[in-house]
């Protein structure tokens, strides 16, 4: 085939697609037919491999074909990248039922902006802009969002290539006017489209900016005028404004690594269930225990080399480690063990506050004071271990808390109740329980919570394969993908040169063959390294 010819041959088969594109509703074989005017053989063949590839699909109920959702798949990796579409998409449907009108995610096109997603609104009279469609920068209020937030050359640049043209009576042409718009977008917070595009049609929109500071495109509510008035307009701003503060804190940049990688195993054997991780700073060291096959492990990270190790094994197996001011306390039933700094062990054999079965040891405090549960039928209180070894009340719940970390001050700590999926926040000196976040059932189980050095509240998700990472505020920050389906607890290490590490254990001893099967490093210990 001659190149001529191929050309052609693509004209007419993106002259089939556009024409299908443009319809709502599909088009049937006649109706392309009528349209196309290609004969009938060459627009069946042009149908067979579009939709071979993906991009049109046959509707066999109504006998049309649509658009196939490999285009809108296309359309989202080059746009929209899959991770803004899941943080923007709830932020959509919130704000859609919030005002009743339709709400757009739009980004970046070029010189223009295109809408990559909807949420219809509830009125039979309401805006419905293509989704796929690119519209002018300088007229929209998702365009006038993204501009405030740009860089003043880039946005500079970017504007010099743009003609501006009136669409209606009220779009702005005027550049020096167009700046002053911008200033006023970016002091506010939020852009407004006073008809500018659409006779009769007003929007709001919020621009989207990641943790890098750059921006990812724009949240919108548009609807006729008559509904969307000047001052309900700037009663929304606000909101759109929240919400896309909200989809921007959980975006990264394009320069992070992938998570998928980030996490490996720093032990060369497995523990039928890992758990307890504890930082020993004055010996450099991670201790960590096996508590079904009972042995103690240990870390020690190295600039050049690590070394691991089992401490020892035991002859029972373990409930609870915790650094104390005598050694390592390695907690049993009926007993409990100091490993001092020597590796010498000494046991101590009775009843003790230490091993007593109703008390959860969960963490030790900047002062090295040791926090507890003690478990009172369905509820419990949390609480520390006093200096002659009595478990001292703080806070009563009435679930059970299954991990706990305190702020490097002393002054707030975070605890996880992980059969609710809720993370606590309390205040020394106080009586009251905050319900800083919460996580659905279907996220997975709460287990371990560690805090890094900027703040940041790190959480694993048992059966969800994740971590997560919480903003001061309450919002989720980050999520990184786990090789396991079952961390069990958390610990931090300081790192060289800004660099940190967040360690992770896991179980094996309960996870199905199909689970093993992909998750061969269960039972290992993990790792996480990433910038403080």
């Amino acid at each position: 085939m001659a190149t001529g010819d191929g050309t052609a041959a693509l004209s007419k088969a993106l002259t089939v697609l556009e024409m299908v594109g443009a319809t709502p509703y599909g088009l049937s074989n006649a109706d392309l037919l009528e349209s196309a005017g290609l004969p009938k053989t060459t627009l069946y063949r042009i149908l067979a491999t579009l939709i071979e590839h993906g991009l049109l699909r046959r509707d066999a109920t109504h006998r049309v074909y649509r658009l196939g959702f490999r285009y809108l798949e296309l359309v989202r990796n080059s746009y929209l990248m899959p991770d803004l579409v899941a943080a923007a998409t709830p932020e959509l449907r919130t704000l859609r039922d919030l005002t009743g009108e339709t709400t757009y995610l739009a980004a970046l096109d070029g010189s223009e902006v295109i809408s990559l997603e909807r949420c219809d609104g509830a009125h039979s009279q309401r805006s419905a802009a293509a989704l796929g469609r690119s519209k002018p920068i300088y007229c929209t209020g998702q365009g006038k969002a993204i501009l405030s937030c740009m860089p003043r050359d880039e946005r500079d640049t970017l504007l010099r290539g743009v003609t501006m043209t009136a669409l209606t009576p009220r779009t702005i042409t005027d550049r020096r006017r167009l700046q002053v718009e911008l200033r006023i977008t970016a002091a506010r917070g939020y852009a407004i489209d006073d008809e500018e595009i659409v006779p009769g049609v007003r929007c709001v929109a919020a621009p989207i900016v990641d943790n890098e500071g750059r921006v990812r495109g724009a949240l919108s509510v548009a609807g006729p005028a008559f509904r969307m008035s000047l001052a309900r307009l700037e009663l929304l701003g606000p909101e759109l404004a929240d919400a896309a503060r909200r989809v921007g804190a959980q975006l990264q940049s394009h320069a992070s690594r992938a998570e998928a990688d980030e996490v490996g195993a720093v032990s060369s054997g497995w523990a039928f269930h890992g758990a307890f991780p504890v930082w020993s700073a004055a010996r450099g060291t991670l201790f960590w225990a096996d508590t079904l096959a009972p042995a103690l492990h240990a870390f020690t990270p190295g600039p050049t080399s690590a070394r691991e190790r089992m401490v020892c094994g035991l002859d029972a197996p373990i409930v609870g480690l915790q650094l104390r001011p005598e050694g390592l306390l390695i907690a049993q039933a009926g007993r409990h063990l100091i490993l001092a700094d020597d590796d010498t062990l000494t046991a101590h054999e009775g009843s003790s506050v230490w091993n007593d079965p109703d008390i959860t040891l969960l963490g030790t405090d900047a002062a090295g004071r040791t926090w507890a549960w003690f478990e009172t039928g369905n509820s419990g209180h949390l609480g520390f271990i006093t200096d002659v070894q009595r478990f001292e009340a703080v806070w009563k719940f009435s679930e059970k808390i299954d991990s706990l970390t305190w702020s490097a001050d002393g002054v707030t700590a975070y605890a996880a109740a992980s059969a609710s999926g809720t993370l606590y926040m309390l205040r020394r000196g106080s009586s009251n329980v905050r319900r800083f976040a919460s996580m659905p059932p279907g996220s997975g189980r709460l287990s371990g919570v560690a805090l890094d050095d900027t703040g940041g509240i790190w959480t694993a998700l048992r059966d969800g394969w994740s971590l997560m990472r919480f903003g001061a505020d309450g919002a989720l920050e980050r999520v990184v993908s786990l090789p396991v389906a079952a961390p069990t607890g958390l610990a931090f290490v300081p790192g060289d040169a800004g660099r940190a590490s967040l360690y992770i254990t896991s179980d094996r001893n309960h996870q199905s063959i199909e689970s093993l099967a992909g998750a061969p490093l269960s039972g290992h210990l993990l790792r996480l390294e990433f910038d403080a």
